[in-house]
């Protein structure tokens, strides 16, 4: 409630010729400076017309009264708290009319409406502050009505708080259906990148047996029937080098012995320790060695192709028994190399 400042230490009550001594008023609200002695130039108060103090304490009543009342009601149960005002009889004919003050008369009942002052004088003081859609639901208090606002606004805020986390939650279960779906589809990319490379896997696989397949028309076994005795690498003291150059087919003298692939002879005839060999040089410039054959059936600078027979197993040169001796020589080179997988990777199977 805002404060009032003090009234001014004059008389404001009404002016009265007649001479006969009239009370003295003391003030209603004295202040520190208002009852201090008076020192120093003195003024003589002005005699005006006693409504300012008369409307500051009736005013000061009114708000009094009104909050006493809702405190009342508020409280409940409570006494009333008892209120003493001022004997105002003296200035009370001096006061104007109610109507005739600006921004109060339109706020009073000229009288007309009978429903309207019944109903101003029924309602109390203590329903100050009630709506009028408050007075519908029957709070009636200013204690009720306030208990009625809290609570409203407490299921305001718990409806807030409420939207907020189902905000949140719907968030959260759309962030968690996001990453489901990105993880499904990630293991769909990741079956479909293996079926995919599975596919090309057997699709080399495939074109490389047609290769193979392809390869091994083109490429043929020298000996038909056979039975492989020696392999490359293999260490004995009946080589010079130490250990076995070639790949040995025992066969019986005699069987005959076939051009492995397509090429030239650049040599057949007796070579030492080899017997009698024959050298099929292909297209490539791989050398191809048939050693310790019993009689030759090519010449030098001789075409063959591909099964074309060029000599028979024999027991020639440094040999233990019949057999055919093949070494194979890349690019023409001295040193061989092993004729197992050269031969698998022709297609053949040795």
């Amino acid at each position: 409630m805002a404060s009032n400042r003090p009234a001014p230490n004059f008389f404001y009550g009404p002016e009265d010729d007649s001479g006969v001594e009239q009370e003295t008023w003391e003030e209603w609200n004295p202040t520190e400076e208002s009852i201090a002695p008076v020192r120093g130039r003195h003024r003589t108060a002005r005699r005006r017309g006693g409504f300012a103090r008369s409307s500051t304490v009736l005013g000061v009543g009114v708000v009094a009264a009104v909050g006493a009342g809702g405190i009342a009601t508020a409280q409940g149960g409570k006494p009333p708290v008892h209120i003493s005002m001022p004997d105002l009889s003296a200035v009370k004919d001096s006061l104007p009319e109610a109507k005739s003050l600006p921004g109060v008369g339109s706020l009073i009942s000229d009288g007309s409406d009978s429903d309207s002052d019944s109903g101003a004088t029924a309602s109390p003081l203590s329903g100050a502050g009630v709506t009028q859609a408050e007075a519908a639901d029957g709070q009636t208090g200013a204690g009720e009505a306030l208990r009625a606002r809290i609570m409203q606004q407490a299921e305001t805020q718990q409806d807030a708080a409420d939207a907020t986390a189902k905000q949140a939650a719907e968030e959260a279960a759309a962030k968690q259906a996001a990453a489901e779906a990105e993880a499904k589809q990630d293991v769909a990319k990741a079956k479909e990148l293996a079926a995919k490379k599975k596919a090309e896997a057997e699709a080399r696989r495939k074109a490389e047996a047609e290769r193979l397949a392809k390869l091994a028309k083109s490429f043929k076994l020298p000996v038909a029937s056979y039975t492989v005795t020696g392999t490359f690498g293999q260490p004995g003291s009946m080589w010079s080098s130490g250990y076995h150059t070639g790949l040995d087919f025992a066969a019986s003298t005699g069987t005959p012995i076939r051009a492995i692939h397509s090429g030239t002879i650049t040599e057949a005839g007796w070579a030492g320790a080899y017997g009698y060999r024959t050298i099929l040089t292909l297209d490539d410039g791989t050398e191809l060695w048939f050693c310790h054959q019993s009689s030759l059936n090519v010449s030098a600078g001789q075409k063959v192709s591909t099964g074309d027979v060029i000599g028979r197993v024999g027991a020639t040169g440094n040999v233990t028994g019949p057999h055919l001796h093949l070494e194979v020589h890349p690019d023409g080179q001295s040193t061989g190399v092993d004729p197992a997988p050269w031969l698998r990777d022709k297609g053949l199977t040795p």
